[in-house]
């Protein structure tokens, strides 16, 4: 029987990761990085199917281990993004949820949100982010920041600290609708339709991709918008030795 808008999960992994190699396999609490995530978005209710997508098969052979379904894909792969494309390729879906593998606290809430919110508006692209109150995370290039419009649209994404904060103090602003705004963190998942993840694969990669090093940016560069839902979440991502230390002791 076929599933009307079938709702895949697919979580990138690669091994040569540059700041940290063979982050998926990095055990935390006696369970690799890849597991963490992989079980965290298995939870999802409204989830068709979940795989991990990788380019190695040490990789492959641990997901195997606990009882992931595992799609192998180039190791030239540039992004997560193509990563996810390389295996939707081969397994289909209509709706296509992206979960970075170095997102260990991820909850399946947050997945269900982005899946339900895709279903009913028919966004092209749509991600998550939350707030920001500290201001080492602020200014710390590993945090991604989003500046997102009075309708939840993306404006830009970037290392640096936006927006720029003229007193130098992290504060609330107020818009002229009266609603309250802050300083936001992106979180590492995206969900996009099938056709606009094929549109987004073959569109080149541009000059702030390129500058940022963040592939979202290819999305906002050619005219195309992100929908950003807004969640209260106080995790993070894998992407230094002092993040995987802190998460050994949170876990």
């Amino acid at each position: 029987m076929n599933v009307i808008n079938k709702k895949v999960i697919i979580i990138p992994a690669r091994y040569a990761s540059t700041r940290l190699p063979g982050k998926p396999l990095l055990e935390i609490k006696g369970k690799p990085l890849i597991q963490w995530v992989y079980e965290a978005a298995a939870r999802s209710q409204l989830k068709d199917d979940i795989y991990i997508a990788t380019d190695d098969s040490t990789i492959r052979d641990k997901a195997i281990s606990f009882g992931a379904k595992v799609v192998m894909t180039d190791k030239l792969c540039s992004s997560g993004t193509e990563r996810v494309y390389e295996a939707v390729k081969s397994i289909g879906g209509d709706i296509i949820m992206n979960v970075q593998g170095d997102e260990p606290f991820i909850r399946p809430d947050m997945i269900d949100l982005l899946f339900s919110e895709m279903e009913r508006h028919k966004y092209d692209m749509s991600t998550l982010c939350t707030f920001i109150t500290d201001e080492h995370e602020y200014k710390d290039p590993n945090t991604v920041k989003v500046v997102i419009d009075i309708h939840g649209f993306a404006i830009y994404f970037s290392r640096s600290p936006i927006p720029y904060l003229r007193d130098g103090k992290l504060q609330i602003f107020k818009r002229s609708s009266g609603k309250d705004t802050f300083i936001y963190k992106h979180i590492g998942i995206y969900s996009y339709t099938k056709d606009f993840l094929e549109k987004y694969i073959n569109i080149p990669k541009g000059f702030l991709e390129n500058a940022e090093s963040l592939e979202q940016l290819r999305v906002l560069e050619n005219g195309f918008k992100i929908k950003v839902l807004i969640t209260d979440y106080d995790g993070f991502g894998i992407d230094t030795e002092e993040d995987l230390k802190k998460a050994m002791k949170i876990l």
